[in-house]
Order: C-alpha cells, then structure tokens, then sequence
C-alpha cells in the first residue's frame, strides 16, 4: 500500500502516481511505498495552511498550548508502536527509538507546558525609550505559514523541534518528512486527527527533495522555511529562500570534537567516546567524530576503546540485546565504504573496523577507530555521518583548543576533565552552539540547539525554537 499525503485534515493520494521503496535497512526488504510527490501536492497543502492560518493564530496561546500537549499524550500512549515502527524503518536499536520518542514527547510537553511563559509573559511589553513623551510596546506574531524540512536520521525528534514552536507561535506548517524515513512521521497524521488538531494547520507533504522540498521552498505563500539536512542541500535552499528574502533557518553538519584530559577516568572517558561517536551508528550531526586526548592518557584509553567498540552488539533492531544497528540507507553504507577506502589510500593507522559488517544483509558497518590521523586528512575534516572516529593527541590545553576549533563546522563539543574549573574554561573557549561537560550528550528542550560556522543559522528548542517562527513588532505613539 502506498502511503498518502495529509492535505486539509484528512488523508489524499498524491497527484504523483510515481512511487519510491522504502526500506527496512537491517535486511534490505521493503516496507511499503511512498510518493515521489509534485508540486500540486504542494500547492494543496501550502493552500490549506494559509487558510487556516487565521483561525490558528486567533486562538489564545494557552489554547495552542492544550494541543501540544494533547499531542505529547498521544505520542507517548501509541509510545512503544512508535518505537518498533522507527526501528524497522531507521534501523536504530529499540533503545535508541525510546530516547528518540521521549525527546520528541518532551519538547511537545516544554513548549505546551510553558506556553504563558514563553510567550503572553512578553506580549505588549512596555518598552523603555529616551525619547521624551513617547513610549512603545512589543508585540511577538507568527511568521505564517512554515515550511518544515526534516531528514531521516531523527524522524519525530527533528519534526517535534520544529512542529512544536511553530505551532505554539501561531504559524499552520506544511512537514516535509524525508522519503526514507516516511513512516514514523507519518504518525503525526494519525495524531493529528486523534487531538482534534484543526484542519489545515498541519500538512504532511510525503515526496523527493526535486518534486517536494524545492517547490515549497520557492512557493510565494510559505513566510518560513526551516530545513535540517546537509550542507549541500541546505545551500540548495538558502539559495531558493534568497530570491524572496525568506525567512529561513538551517541545521546543517558537524565534525564536533571530544576533548580528553589527562586527569580523566579513562573508563568513564571511554563510555562517553563510544556515546557520542556510535549512537544511531555515528548518524547524527552533533556526533563527537574528532577525539582529542591528552598524549599522556591515551595508553590508557586507546586499547580500553579498541575493546570497547569490538564488544558492541551489531545487529537486529529489533533485538533488545543490539547495540547498534545498520547505517539508514544504502547510500550512507555506500559513502562509508568509500571512506574506508580513502583511509587505505592515506595509510590511516586502523585500531579497528574499517569494513563492513560480516552480515549477509543490512547496511551494516563495523564500529571503526582511526588513530594518529593527520589533520588534513579527509576523514579528519570531513562528516562521514556513519560510526568512524577519528583521533589524535594533544600536549597542552592550548593545542587541544586550537585542534578542536580547526574545522569548518561548529555545532557541537564535549570536554571530558576532572578539573571542572578547566572544563567550563574549555568550554567557554570552543567554537560551538552546544557543549557537554563530563557527560553524554543530552539533549535539554530548554536549552539551544544550533551550531557555529557551516553549522547552520538560527537556534532550535527553548525559547530561541519559538523566536524562529516569531516576527518582532513595536507599536509606537505619545503618550
């Protein structure tokens, strides 16, 4: 059966007749089929979206803020459904797909819970002017109508990051899921009529980036776009955006760092290593690619990293005993693949790893750790976006610093000190939108998420996520 697109409320065939495989990465079978799109599918559900748009916007915030949470109610009762659907179609382990469904669960719940706080707390504020006889007040009013762009590696987590404050804003959104990963997204359509959520306020446009993506990011009634996805793709649409001076937003890559110190645990130091490199089997942007480690330590944490990968359990999804599952796409096992080979080519020194997986089905990789290499190499600089990581040494805090801030990207970092008055000194010295201290990469919907540099414009979740689908007004006049 081929998945449907969710125009207006309900769900429609696509005016495309051409469909796409999807499939389940751990044996290459496919799932179901999903729409290759058009730009009439966009037409309809942007069109649905502005006509809802004034009833949404007109209602109290308070009252957008029920259906987030009516939203986050739902999400978690259909929880483990949900979990085993993002594991078959991402591949991620059961465990993974749990924390991605209470990330998703939470953020709904931050920005319904905090509703008044985050917005009518600010709404008509007095502004303080100089001028004599003048004053002025602020008003915070949704952009419009917002176009969501989302990849395959979150499904539900991307999209409650960028459906969530949208929402709560006042703007209607037309959702954009990759067509990889189509299924667990395609949930949201299931809530949508299950909360009562008004018609029009949420489209989901299922399709390619040629026949989907482009044309909502050009299409003239669309006042937002927020995409996360590469660089390419995301210069694709900046460029798209420019021509109309579209507000826009944009998540992009990384190459984040993990920093060390010879004062560490290396036990600990290690847990963290493998956390941040082989979560979602290395398929995440903020994934800590880079270790730096202090040269008098890593006698002590390399061989402890070496077992410690080779231990991890590959395989099934679905198994509550894997650890880690296959790559999403047969693309991305293809690009890994390739990376080995340019390791071979520049004589990298191979802790472990470096092939694909034994198994005779799945897009499945070995946990791979590359030691010594040079900061020009390719795998140094470049995002792979699968479990590779890369390593070398350090001698001062200086050149840890200068090692971790030499890259074109600047989304996230994690410094790992038993010396906290370092580590929060450290921190503040590296070229990143998010660090972690001595800890794994938790996710805070309170906090920001965004990077530095090639990283990408604008900030998600806290209160800077609502700002992106806000526009900033004053009102002026004598007193």
């Amino acid at each position: 059966m081929t998945i449907q697109q969710f125009i207006d409320g309900r769900l429609v065939p696509s005016a495309s007749d051409d469909t796409l495989a999807v499939h389940n990465p751990a044996t290459e079978t496919v799932m179901d089929q999903v729409p290759r799109g058009a730009p009439e599918d966009v037409n309809r559900a942007v069109t649905a979206a502005h006509r809802a748009l004034a009833s949404w916007r007109a209602l109290t915030t308070v009252e957008r803020g029920r259906y987030l949470l009516a939203i986050a109610d739902e999400l978690e009762r259909r929880g483990e459904e949900i979990v085993r659907l993002t594991s078959r179609n991402n591949g991620k382990p059961l465990a993974e797909a749990r924390i991605d469904l209470g990330d998703a669960v939470a953020t709904y719940r931050y920005y319904g819970e905090h509703a008044e706080a985050l917005l009518d707390a600010r709404q008509n504020a007095d502004v303080a002017v100089a001028m004599p006889g003048y004053a002025s007040r602020l008003r915070l009013e949704p952009v419009g109508v917002a176009a969501l762009i989302v990849p395959w590696n979150f499904p539900l987590v991307t999209t409650a990051w960028k459906l969530a404050p949208a929402l709560l804003a006042g703007c209607t959104a037309v959702l954009k899921p990759s067509e990889v990963t189509p299924l667990p997204e395609m949930v949201m359509a299931e809530v949508a009529e299950t909360v009562d959520l008004p018609a029009g306020v949420l489209n989901i446009v299922n399709g390619t980036g040629e026949h989907v993506g482009a044309p909502l990011t050009i299409h003239p009634d669309v006042a937002k776009v927020s995409f996360t996805g590469s660089n390419p793709v995301g210069a694709q649409v900046m460029r798209a955006a420019a021509a109309d001076a579209r507000n826009i937003s944009l998540e992009l890559g990384g190459k984040s760092p993990i920093v060390v110190f010879e004062d560490a645990d290396p036990d600990q130091a290690v847990e963290w290593i493998m956390a941040g490199i082989f979560f979602n089997a290395g398929q995440i942007c903020s994934a800590t690619s880079r270790l730096l480690v202090h040269e008098s330590v890593a006698e002590a944490v390399l061989p402890r990293l070496k077992a410690a990968a080779e231990a991890l359990a590959l395989g099934d999804p679905l198994d509550e005993a894997t650890e880690m599952g296959p790559l999403t796409t047969r693309a991305q096992y293809d690009k890994a693949l390739t990376y080995f080979r340019q390791a071979v080519s520049e004589n990298l020194v191979c802790l472990t790893g470096g092939t694909a997986s034994n198994r005779a089905h799945g897009y499945f990789v070995a946990p791979t750790v590359y030691t010594h290499v040079p900061t020009d190499s390719r795998l140094w600089r470049e995002e792979i976006f699968a479990p590779v990581l890369c390593t070398r040494t350090f001698a001062s805090e200086d050149e840890a610093v200068a090692l971790a801030n030499d890259c074109a990207y600047g989304l996230a970092a994690t410094v790992v000190s038993a010396d906290t008055e370092r580590a929060h000194r450290v921190a503040d010295r590296l070229e990143a939108g998010h660090v972690w201290l001595n800890g794994p990469q938790v996710i805070l919907p309170e906090t920001s998420w965004g990077g530095h540099k090639a990283s990408g414009i604008g900030r998600e979740l806290g209160p800077w996520g609502l700002h992106a689908f806000l526009e900033v007004k004053h009102v002026s006049y004598p007193r």
